[in-house]
C-alpha cells in the first residue's frame, strides 16, 4: 500500500489503495487519468512496473527551510529527462512546495518557467538557449481548500499545476513528434532571409512561431490541412531529406547555386578554361581544407581520439539501457551526453598518466622533462579540442566540394538551389495566405508567449468539445 504502478506505455503512477490476495489489488485512480488510461487498449492480462513509496518529509523540510531563508530552488516537475518533443506531465511535487511555504512560512513563492531549449544536445559543443518566463502565483484565497485535504486539495494542486504547464510551454517549442519538428525547422530556415545572421534567441522565436502557427492552423482546419499545405510539408520533408542523404546544411545550398554559376557554360558566354580554372579552385579548396584538418589531428589522434571513441561506445551502450528501462524516452539521446562527460572526466587523467608512465619506462628523459611533458598533456588536449572543433567546420565545409566529385550527386547537387528557390517562394506565399488568420503571431514583434499558449490550448479544447457535439448530430440525424 502507497506504492505506485505504471502501466505499458505511459509515465503515469497510479497509487495502490489496498491489497486483497497475490492476485488482486485496488488502485487509486486521481481526476484527470481516467481519460488517458481510457485512451490506452490495453489486452485483458497486462504487465506493470513498481514504483516504491519514498518518504520525501526531510526532503520538503529541507527545501521549506531553503526557501523560507530566502533561497532559490531548481527543480524539474516532469520527474526525469528525456528527449520527447513535448512536455509530460507534471509531478505534484512543485505544487505541494508552493502551497506548503504559503501555509507554514507566508511565502507566496514566485514560480519562473525556464525553458531549455537544445540544439544537437547529444553531442559535443551542442547548443542550447536558456529562457526565463513570467512567474506563477498561487491564488492565497485557496490556500483553504489547500488545508481542507481530499478533493479540494488535489484540485487546487491541478490547477497550480495547470497554469504551470501553461507557463512552461511558453518558454520551450513543443510540437507533437520529430517528423514536425524537422518540417518546422527546415521551414524556419527557408523563409530567413539569405545571408542573415540570426542569434540563438531569433532562431528560438521564428521557432516557436512556426510551432504555434501550425498548432492554429490545424485547429482552424479541425485537424484536416488543405492539400495545398500537405504538399509544401511533403516537399519541405523531401528537401530535408535530401540535404541530409548529401550530408550538405541548407545554408551551403546558396553556395551551390554561386558556383554553379561560376562553372557556367559557353551559352553564357564561359569557356572551358573557366570551367578548367574553376574546377582547379575546387580542388585547392580540398587540399586547404585537408590541410587544416590534419593540422588538427596531430594532437587529437594521441590525446582525445583514444577518449573520444571510448566515450561515444560507452555512452551509445548506457543510452540502450537508458532506453530499455524507460517508459517516455524516444531514442534515449538526452542521457548520452552527460554519460560521455563523466567517462571523459574518468579517462583522460588515466590516458595522461598512461602516457607519463610510457615516458617514465621507455624514454631516457629526466625528472624536469618529464614534469614539463606531463604538464603540457592539459595544454596540448585543450588546443587539440580548439583545432578539432575548427577541423570539424571545415569537413562539414569539405562534404560538398567532394560530392561534386561524383557525377550522380553533382546532377543531385547542381538541382537543389532550384529546388530551394520554389520551396522558398512557395512557402513564403503559404504564410502571406494563413498569417492574417494567426492574429498576433503573425503581426507583432515582441509577444507573450504564456497568453498565446493558453489561447491555442483554450482553442484545443473548444476543438474537442465541438467535435462530439457533432458526431452526436449526425448520429440523430441519421
Amino acid at each position: 500500500v502507497r506504492d505506485k504502478i505504471r502501466l505499458p506505455n505511459t509515465a503515469l503512477g497510479i497509487k495502490v489503495s489496498s491489497v486483497e490476495s497475490d492476485n488482486s489489488l485496488s488502485l487509486k485512480i486521481d481526476e484527470g487519468f481516467r481519460d488517458i488510461l481510457s485512451s490506452q487498449p490495453f489486452p485483458e492480462h497486462v504487465s506493470f512496473d513498481i514504483l516504491p513509496y519514498v518518504d520525501q518529509k526531510d526532503v520538503y523540510k529541507s527545501v521549506l527551510e531553503k526557501l523560507a531563508s530566502g533561497g532559490t530552488l531548481g527543480i524539474f516537475p516532469e520527474g526525469g529527462s528525456h528527449d520527447r518533443t513535448d512536455l509530460l506531465p507534471l509531478k505534484a511535487g512543485v505544487a505541494i512546495i508552493a502551497y506548503s511555504a504559503l501555509e507554514k512560512d507566508g511565502i507566496n513563492v514566485p514560480i519562473v518557467p525556464v525553458g531549455l531549449n537544445y540544439f544537437r544536445a547529444h553531442r559535443f559543443r551542442g547548443k542550447a538557449t536558456v529562457e526565463f518566463g513570467s512567474p506563477t502565483y498561487i491564488d492565497p484565497a485557496k490556500l483553504k481548500d489547500y488545508k481542507n485535504g481530499g478533493a479540494s486539495k488535489r484540485r487546487v494542486c491541478n490547477e497550480l499545476l495547470g497554469r504551470i504547464e501553461n507557463s512552461m510551454r511558453s518558454v520551450i517549442v513543443s510540437v507533437p513528434d520529430y517528423e514536425t519538428l524537422q518540417m518546422i525547422h527546415a521551414a524556419r530556415r527557408l523563409y530567413r532571409q539569405d545571408g542573415a545572421n540570426q542569434t540563438a534567441e531569433e532562431r528560438q522565436d521564428m521557432g516557436r512561431r512556426f510551432a504555434e502557427g501550425y498548432k492554429r492552423m490545424l485547429l482552424q482546419v479541425n485537424g484536416d490541412p488543405p492539400e495545398e499545405w500537405l504538399n509544401l510539408q511533403g516537399r519541405l520533408l523531401a528537401y530535408q531529406k535530401e540535404l541530409n542523404e548529401l550530408g550538405i546544411r541548407d545554408y551551403q545550398v546558396v553556395g551551390l547555386d554561386h558556383e554553379e554559376v561560376e562553372i557556367g557554360s559557353e551559352e553564357l558566354g564561359h569557356t572551358k578554361a573557366d570551367t578548367v580554372l574553376h574546377r582547379m579552385n575546387v580542388m585547392g579548396h580540398i587540399f586547404h581544407l585537408l590541410f587544416v584538418i590534419f593540422l588538427a589531428a596531430l594532437p587529437a589522434l594521441l590525446l582525445n581520439l583514444p577518449v573520444g571513441l571510448a566515450s561515444r561506445i560507452y555512452s551509445n551502450r548506457r543510452r540502450k539501457v537508458a532506453l530499455a528501462a524507460s517508459k517516455v524516452k524516444v531514442k534515449g539521446y538526452d542521457v548520452m551526453l552527460s554519460e560521455r562527460v563523466i567517462a571523459c572526466i574518468v579517462l583522460v587523467p588515466c590516458l595522461w598518466l598512461m602516457y607519463g608512465l610510457l615516458l617514465y619506462f621507455f624514454t631516457s628523459l629526466d625528472g624536469p622533462s618529464l614534469a614539463c611533458c606531463f604538464t603540457c598533456f592539459p595544454v596540448f588536449s585543450y588546443w587539440s579540442i580548439m583545432a578539432t572543433e575548427s577541423g570539424m567546420v571545415d569537413v562539414k565545409d569539405l562534404r560538398p566540394y567532394v560530392m561534386r566529385m561524383i557525377p550522380s550527386a553533382r546532377r543531385r547537387l547542381a538541382s537543389l538551389p532550384a529546388t530551394r528557390r520554389a520551396l522558398q517562394k512557395d512557402l513564403r506565399a503559404m504564410i502571406r495566405k494563413i498569417g492574417p488568420s494567426l492574429g498576433d503571431i503573425y503581426y507583432e514583434k515582441e509577444l507573450n508567449w504564456q497568453k498565446i499558449q493558453m489561447e491555442t490550448r483554450a482553442a484545443s479544447m473548444e476543438s474537442i468539445e465541438y467535435t462530439p457535439k457533432k458526431n452526436d448530430e449526425l448520429k440523430k440525424d441519421d
